[in-house]
């Protein structure tokens, strides 16, 4: 008998089958690549693709989540947190299930991370036209909802015939584990295709691993960036969160430790180095800490590593003086070539042992170090300071992230996105772990704190989770509390209420605005104002245990009880809405209106003008 070549599967089978097969190797290990698909079924992917997830389970699980822009938020969150080398798929039904992804994978796009996103589509028949859902164009029979996915997605595709798998769905890995081009993919795929079989060759499911891709640096690039670097006297390294994802923390220890660098960590970039290494000076940029920013403002090279130099980090191009060369270390050559710098564009764990090789002999000015030690001495003294408890009738966020922040252990993660706490812990969190800052502030997305906390303990079942959310973000998306407490994920969440957006009001009134439409008291309510929200009620509600604090001392109280607790666990305080951190920092462009009747604005734009004077454009 002749051995059979080809084997007879719905698409939707085949897919199922082929993500099966992908492995990855991860330190000699040979795992999944896929942990498992985040789903939430409609007529537009349960028959077809449910139905084949149904019959994988052992090997590819399947979690039901609440909304799908939080389950795919914790799928991006799950391969944060493996430094991109494990990830997840999402699947939606067609319209509005699909359209709520998009927001999650413009975030993952701007990370830099990979997610797989299914989200199903409209018949490639047409036959049944206008199907429940369908989005008609009258002058455009091929949009569907799915053509929003296009441009927040590293690749895009629409299979409309069943065969299209064969070509498409390694292009979709190429993607999702290419170090440069990382980032979602997305396959549309019409319900009525799912369900279309076609003899699929059984090569085509042959196991694949899955290894980084390490990019060596040009000879010349790097001689160039050597020539450079001796040359310096007063240098300061950028650690950015290409470093954690080229697993190059050991050859970036030996680098710094080798020529005694000063330090400053991004938002993705920290964990890099232990918060109490002697080089570590703390964050960097608008968020950053008196010790880096002094630095930077006198630094004659800096060093770049693994950063896509993002306003906050080089305070929107005015925080280096206009002389400074900047050499950016990175994989990809587009950010590498940011701010007139010299790009070496390679792989950090390649080219790390390389640069320090080359550099042999060279020495860093004896002021310049004695100068970092002393600031980073001044900025750890003043983080403790800031994060003490003070006693004051509404605590600080610092003080509530120094509770937090003491009853973490070594190896325990704090999950955080949006307002005003990611600035707050980018200056004060102390972390040893590599891992134990976990902070999406590329996109800067409302409503991923508790789903990405979800996809971290998920990736970090051993560690205690803890997200830290302001009022705003836990009404924005707060769903996947249920799903924690159904999956038996249990996440430790402290909610700050500062009754409002705190973090946008400081913001109006730093470009002389008015208090309006972001504090509670300042916008269109009934006479009696708006509600005060219940949030421990709130996550009970939802299967979490929940209390209500007053102040610090029951915060750390209630958060022993939390680290206890075998469910997630949800801590509610009010807090001071006005209050930051106001050691470190600096500049960040928000542009201010010319012409306005308020004086203080007037004042906000010349305070504008000349900052903008400082800017290396």
């Amino acid at each position: 008998m002749m051995k059979e070549t080809t084997i007879r599967l719905t698409m939707a089978q085949a897919l199922v089958k082929y993500l099966q097969m992908q492995k990855v190797d991860i330190d000699g290990e040979i795992k999944p690549l896929f942990a498992g698909v985040f789903a939430i079924f409609g007529h537009g992917n349960v028959a077809g693709l449910g139905e084949a997830l149904y019959h994988a389970q052992e090997s590819l699980p399947t979690y039901r989540a609440h909304n799908e822009q939080a389950m795919a938020h914790s799928a991006i969150a799950f391969a944060k947190a493996n430094n991109r080398q494990q990830m997840m798929a999402a699947t939606t039904s067609v319209g509005p299930g699909a359209l709520n992804m998009v927001t999650a994978a413009a975030l993952a796009h701007v990370n830099r991370l990979p997610v797989l996103l299914l989200p199903g589509d409209t018949f490639a028949t047409r036959e049944p036209d206008p199907v429940l859902q369908q989005i008609e164009d009258w002058n455009d029979a091929t949009i569907t909802p799915n053509d929003c996915f296009k441009p927040v997605s590293r690749f895009f595709d629409r299979i409309t015939r069943p065969e299209q798998l064969l070509n498409s769905l390694p292009q979709a890995m190429r993607v999702l584990t290419d170090p440069l081009e990382c980032g979602p993919a997305t396959i549309a795929i019409p319900q009525d295709v799912q369900t279309m079989a076609f003899d699929y060759p059984l090569h085509f499911f042959n196991e694949k691993v899955h290894r980084v891709r390490r990019l060596g640096a040009d000879e010349a690039e790097l001689a160039a960036v050597i020539d450079i670097i001796q040359s310096a006297k007063q240098p300061l390294v950028i650690a950015g969160g290409g470093l954690h994802y080229s697993s190059a923390l050991e050859e970036f220890l030996h680098f710094v430790d080798t020529y005694q660098l000063p330090v400053g960590e991004t938002q993705a970039g920290k964990g890099a180095l232990p918060w109490d290494h002697p080089s570590n000076l703390g964050s960097i940029g608008v968020t950053g800490s008196t010790a880096v920013n002094t630095l930077a403002a006198e630094a004659d090279v800096v060093i770049a590593v693994g950063s896509r130099l993002q306003d906050f980090t080089s305070s929107s191009r005015a925080l280096f003086k206009p002389e400074a060369k900047i050499i950016s270390l990175n994989i990809n050559g587009f950010d590498a070539n940011k701010h007139y710098g010299l790009p070496l564009v390679a792989d950090a764990k390649r080219t790390l042992p390389q640069l320090t090789a080359g550099l042999r002999g060279w020495q860093v000015s004896f002021n310049w170090l004695t100068q970092a030690e002393m600031l980073r001495q001044q900025w750890n003294e003043t983080v403790s300071i800031a994060m003490t408890d003070r006693g004051s009738d509404l605590p600080t966020d610092a003080e509530v992230i120094g509770a937090v922040n003491r009853a973490a252990g070594d190896q325990d993660i704090v999950v955080c996105a949006a307002g005003g706490l990611p600035g707050e812990l980018h200056k004060l969190w102390r972390t040893q772990y590599d891992k134990g800052y976990h902070v999406e502030y590329g996109f800067s997305c409302m409503g991923y704190e508790i789903a990405g906390g979800l996809g971290v303990k998920m990736a970090k079942p051993d560690s205690e989770v803890f997200v830290m959310i302001g009022d705003g973000s836990y009404l924005m998306l707060n769903s996947e509390i249920a799903t924690s407490v159904m999956l038996g994920k249990k996440l430790v969440l402290v909610v700050l209420d500062n009754r409002g957006y705190g973090c946008i009001n400081r913001l109006q009134h730093a470009c002389g605005g008015a208090g309006f439409n972001n504090l509670l008291k300042d916008c269109n309510t009934v006479e009696e104002g708006a509600p005060k929200t219940d949030f421990a009620a709130h996550a009970r509600s939802l299967g979490a245990v929940a209390e209500k604090v007053a102040n610090i001392n029951e915060l750390e109280q209630a958060l022993n009880r939390a680290k206890l607790s075998s469910v997630t666990y949800v801590i509610t305080l009010d807090t001071d809405p006005l209050s930051t951190t106001e050691s470190g920092g600096s500049w960040w462009e928000v542009a201010v209106p010319e012409v306005s009747e308020r004086e203080q604005v007037r004042a906000a734009r010349i305070r504008y003008e000349l900052a903008k004077q400082q800017q290396v454009i």
